[in-house]
């Protein structure tokens, strides 16, 4: 095969910094016929570091959280680290699930495409960590944010009591799992709270990037009416079929990768500088209370963010954090 070099420094970033991988260990690339030709710009980065480097190809499941064959769930549990780079994710999976509780560090990428890898993925991690944590702390110590846009965001939630966390792209200890590439410092607000209007011009999940803003009017927590254009009906409609909890605000994120751009792909949507994101639907994973089938970020461009009368975030400039 030829190798694209406009590709390797992404791959490489991945194994060398994210995961730490090193002589004398064993690492696994697990991906499937989509995504093979970029899986094995890793493999080949991990090679050139001397570390034993197993590549394992399967057929394509038809939908996220599908298990992998039993062979490739043997491996994964018994090597160092493992790249998961497949077409439907492999997060929420048992073999995933019982590999990082046997110690090995996990990076999820799925739907990686080789724009991410030349983009967002070779952030510097290190600059990553310190900004995601620093925002982290700082919603772990407020009780109240308010979010406020140009396009007529303003939205009140409560995160009072609740511990924010901070996803830095490092996955260098035993047992550590994320998604790659990472940028995101977040909270789940308190459930059943929060009041005002979010005007979402960025991305919206299960939509896409807008061509019109998406207005969702909230009250005690939870979406009351959706306008906008065609965008907003196909929101609508999702919502629809998902579950009560799915229209509850369930997340506060912010962006900290400064290499990411919008995609339309809210792995890494979500994770661009400068932008907060509001999920609605299931928080439990996130240190939240709710549960729901679904969750569904959308990604407010230029907003201002204010915790406890600070000014965290003022128009898609960084103050604090």
């Amino acid at each position: 095969m030829e190798y694209d070099d406009s590709l390797m420094a992404g791959a490489s970033r991945a194994i060398e910094q994210c995961m730490g991988g090193k002589v004398g260990e064993v690492g696994l690339i697990v991906t499937d016929e989509k995504l093979l030709s970029l899986a094995m710009h890793f493999a080949k980065a991990a090679r050139q570091l001397d570390i034993e480097t197993l590549l394992m190809e399967m057929t394509p499941r038809k939908m996220h959280g599908e298990e992998p064959p039993a062979p490739i769930a043997s491996v994964l549990g018994v090597v160092n680290f493992a790249l998961l780079i497949t077409s439907t994710s492999l997060t929420h999976t048992r073999a995933r699930g019982e590999a990082t509780k046997a110690g090995v560090r996990i990076a999820s990428m799925p739907m990686l495409s080789p724009e991410i890898v030349r983009g967002p993925l070779i952030a510097d991690y290190n600059e990553v960590k310190r900004i995601s944590e620093n925002l982290r702390d700082l919603l772990s110590n407020a009780s109240e944010a308010v979010i406020l846009s140009d396009k007529g965001t303003q939205l009140t939630l409560n995160i009072s009591g609740r511990e924010g966390l901070a996803d830095t792209g490092i996955l260098n200890q035993p047992g550590a799992f994320g998604n790659l590439p990472a940028g995101e410092a977040l909270i789940a607000p308190v459930e059943l709270q929060g009041s005002g209007k979010l005007v979402i011009n960025g991305v919206m999940a299960g939509v896409g990037v807008l061509s019109k803003e998406i207005v969702l009017t909230i009250k005690e927590g939870k979406i009351i009416d959706i306008s906008g254009g065609d965008e907003a009906k196909r929101l609508e409609k999702i919502l629809s079929e998902a579950d009560d909890n799915a229209y509850r605000v369930a997340e506060l994120g912010i962006g900290t990768n400064k290499e990411a751009s919008l995609m339309g792909n809210l792995l890494v949507d979500e994770k661009v500088y400068g932008t907060v994101h509001i999920g609605f639907g299931d928080n439990a994973h996130m240190g939240g209370l709710q549960h729901s089938k679904s969750h569904l970020d959308g990604v407010v461009l230029a907003p201002t963010l204010i915790l406890d009368n600070k000014t965290v975030i003022e128009r898609g400039v960084h103050i604090l954090g």
